[in-house]
């Protein structure tokens, strides 16, 4: 982690005094996201394949961003990101006992994710081709509960995790000169310590007048461990948002 700090916070500093909107600006969009799950959750050395023991759906995947753009030069332009994941399901412990649920057992699950990021970013390029570069802090916390369905079984199995962690930010967009149409990517990354964390999506985006219409692809992967409680997991489907800018 120091080493992507060293090299992301440098490249910042050469950038600041260079890089900086032209104008004011403010923005905000909200977004649905149709993800499937992978990965398994670990409590205490025993481990659960969330896709094949659990059977997850998807109950609501919403997602908000708001940014604020200012030609002051050196000082960072801010965004701010919310995302909530929220996943049930029933299934059946597989191939070994789970957090002392036994192999076998019915159980109906809940999986909850949340994180905010913060993010400091410079617009180093700023025409028909944008490029922004920073740094976030993601504040994110994730539950898995599994209720035994057994008849007269009480037992309840609580795994979580949560941290705050810093993240290297790179987005790109090409502008397809009056027509209102552009393409682009955007995304978080990090990986220390045998922890990683990425967040990564690509788009198509319309705008006209304020409105922005955006539908893309979006893959977030989360490998992290709290103690004895750890998530590895990965979530990706398709995306779309509509938004405003001013």
């Amino acid at each position: 982690m120091r080493k992507l700090m060293i090299v992301v916070g440098g490249s910042l500093a050469l950038a600041a005094p260079l890089a900086n909107a032209d104008v004011l600006g403010v923005g905000a969009n909200v977004s649905y996201w149709d993800s499937d799950f992978s990965g398994e959750v670990v409590n205490k050395d025993s481990a659960v394949d969330i896709e094949k023991d659990l059977n997850l759906d998807s109950d609501s995947n919403a997602n908000f961003t708001a940014f604020f753009e200012h030609p002051i030069p050196v000082l960072p332009n801010v965004r701010l990101n919310y995302t909530s994941i929220s996943q049930s399901g029933r299934g059946e412990i597989g191939l070994e006992e789970f957090d002392e649920i036994p192999v076998g057992a019915e159980v109906k699950s809940d999986l909850d994710i949340d994180q905010l990021d913060v993010t400091l970013y410079y617009e180093v390029l700023d025409n028909w081709v944008n490029l922004d570069l920073g740094l976030t802090a993601r504040r994110f916390d994730g539950e898995l509960v599994l209720r035994d369905q057994t008849p007269l079984s009480t037992k309840v199995s609580e795994t979580s995790v949560d941290a705050v962690v810093p993240m290297g930010y790179l987005a790109a967009r090409f502008d397809l000169p009056l027509t209102g149409v552009s393409v682009g990517a955007e995304g978080n990354f990090i990986s220390y310590s045998g922890d990683s964390l990425h967040d990564f999506n690509a788009y198509g985006q319309y705008e006209f007048a304020m409105l922005q219409l955006r539908a893309g692809y979006r893959q977030m992967a989360i490998d992290y461990e709290d103690d004895d409680d750890k998530l590895d997991v990965e979530m990706s489907g398709p995306f779309a948002s509509v938004g405003v800018a001013f």
